[in-house]
């Protein structure tokens, strides 16, 4: 085989893909221009671009140099916080520069994307578990921006024989030992709970207790990262048998923040300072996904998603990492 072209090797998702993919021997090239993502996380073992995956000039001279048989398109604008105040922002990085890096990839001959999506495409849920047919409503620039690359993949495959495989996830979360979840601008639940345990954080804000759950919080279907990046990998043997293979990705079972925090305190026998706070708007009370078409199609099996093992594992690179990639 030849090159595999990670995109957004830096960041949380990217360099555990490409760390799972260096393990396993395959050659990869990274992207990464550092918006979000880690210089310390970028991969000794690959070679490595510096610079937007939609700079028409650096892609041209990364393919012409070098043969690439796959894209796995993992760099996009994700903080949702500005998604509807800025959506400019989302639509050039993940619609915009998306279209450069296929109209990139098709000049070169190379015809396989593998796009990390999301399941902000979906919107507020209609039912749960979100499966495939699901509609796709979303309620934010930043789900709209990831449902229309999507679209604009299913017209490329129609029209020049693109093959892609895409993955809508959830709430993915965990850690290797090399790498894990190092933000500038952090808004994710166990992240949030670990500086609260840590004294970076006086106080962790749970939003919402009159939710119709157990307990009152939203649940929402955790993923490990591991498991995640397990499913792009499977996707290089999928790809020619569902050239068009749309997956969603969770665990099927949810927890709620409650009982994260529950899970964290166990893990760790630390006590984390927490309190309530009113309701996020558009916070749906549960999100849950059904991943019954990636097991039957990819042979996926979310092997390492129990909680505690995920709590485990990120807890574990957090106190390895007690300052992030700048230690």
């Amino acid at each position: 085989m030849n090159y595999i072209l990670v995109t957004g090797t830096a960041g949380y998702i990217g360099s555990i893909v490409t760390e799972m993919l260096v393990n396993r021997d395959f050659k990869v090239i990274g992207i990464d221009n550092f918006q979000e993502g880690k210089r310390n996380a970028v991969n000794k073992n690959i070679i490595f671009y510096e610079g937007d995956f939609g700079d028409s000039v650096l892609l041209t001279n990364v393919f012409r140099n070098h043969r690439i048989d796959y894209v796995f398109h993992l760099a996009a604008e994700t903080t949702i916080e500005f998604s509807m105040s800025d959506p400019s922002r989302y639509f050039v990085n993940n619609v915009v520069n998306g279209i450069t890096l296929l109209n990139t990839m098709l000049k070169h001959n190379c015809s396989q994307i593998i796009f990390s999506s999301t399941a902000a495409t979906f919107g507020e849920p209609k039912y749960t578990p979100i499966d495939e047919k699901h509609p796709q409503i979303p309620i934010n620039s930043y789900g709209e921006s990831k449902l229309m690359f999507e679209r604009i993949l299913d017209w490329y495959s129609h029209a020049y024989g693109l093959k892609f495989n895409l993955f809508r996830y959830f709430n993915a979360a965990g850690a290797t030992k090399t790498n894990g979840e190092d933000r500038e601008h952090e808004s994710h639940l166990l992240p949030l709970i670990f500086q609260t345990i840590n004294g970076k954080r006086n106080v962790l804000k749970v939003f919402g207790n009159d939710y119709p759950t157990k307990d009152g919080t939203c649940i929402r279907d955790y993923i490990h990262v591991i498991d995640v990046a397990e499913a792009h990998l499977l996707a290089m043997k999928n790809i020619n048998v569902n050239p068009r293979g749309k997956y969603n990705l969770g665990s099927g079972t949810g927890f709620s923040n409650l009982e994260v925090i529950n899970a964290v305190e166990k893990v760790t026998e630390k006590k984390v300072n927490w309190e309530f706070s009113p309701r996020r708007v558009g916070d749906p009370a549960v999100l849950i996904a059904s991943s019954d078409l990636a097991k039957s199609e990819l042979g996926w099996d979310p092997s390492n998603s129990g909680i505690e093992q995920i709590v485990r594992d990120a807890y574990n690179w957090t106190v390895e990492h007690p300052n992030g990639y700048s230690r």
